[in-house]
């Protein structure tokens, strides 16, 4: 499928991880290290849950992840595992690869259409990620956790007066579908190598990369 098609939208929301950088695995291995210490089980449980559920915030995983672990948890603990996860997984997203083609098209029409993203990454680490990356100025606005993904549209559709058929989610998730099934918009498929048996259930447009 080309590309040129996102071009009849005047909105697109964007997820990030699997849809701008590939940054997916990074976050799997991330939960990964955090829970080697408690065995193989726990290890696979943990790694498939999370890519079984992309978009789904590291807030709602952890105590899940936590609780298979055997352990009792209490705000500091999770704040302790919050914390070490953000610190094993902000430079490797940054330093992960682009899905082909997005930033030649994010760069080429972010002055022509309205760009805006939409993550389960914490709404401060996202920011300081694109600043990172040099391309905050592509979107308009910014929404992640622990702002739910469906409302996040929402509330960016009623700021700036979006209509439903002027615009496109592109995601990679059942969240990311969700989000743009309730909010009444087109939604885009970002196919990967995680979200095969979604790619089964989904009856929309799908595409590889951005080419």
């Amino acid at each position: 499928m080309s590309i040129e098609f996102l071009k009849a939208y005047r909105s697109v929301f964007w997820d990030f991880d699997g849809v701008i950088k590939d940054s997916v695995k990074v976050k799997s291995d991330a939960f990964e290290q955090l829970f080697f210490p408690f065995g193989k089980k726990v290890i696979e449980r943990v790694r498939n849950h999370h890519e079984e559920n992309g978009g789904m915030s590291r807030f709602e995983k952890l105590p899940i992840y936590i609780e298979w672990a055997g352990q009792n948890i209490t705000q500091e603990m999770f704040d302790e595992y919050a914390t070490r996860f953000s610190i094993l997984v902000k430079q490797k997203v940054i330093d992960s690869k682009w899905v082909t083609g997005v930033f030649e098209y994010l760069s080429g029409n972010y002055n022509k259409q309205e760009f805006f993203l939409v993550t389960a990454t914490p709404q401060q680490e996202i920011e300081d990620i694109l600043i990172s990356l040099k391309i905050d100025n592509f979107f308009k606005e910014v929404v992640g956790s622990p702002t739910k993904k469906y409302r996040a549209v929402e509330f960016i559709m009623g700021k700036y007066s979006i209509l439903s058929e002027s615009s496109v989610m592109i995601g990679d998730s059942r969240s990311d579908y969700n989000a743009s099934n309730i909010n009444n918009i087109q939604f885009v498929l970002r196919r990967t190598n995680l979200n095969k048996e979604l790619q089964k259930d989904l009856n929309c447009l799908m595409l590889d990369n951005f080419l």
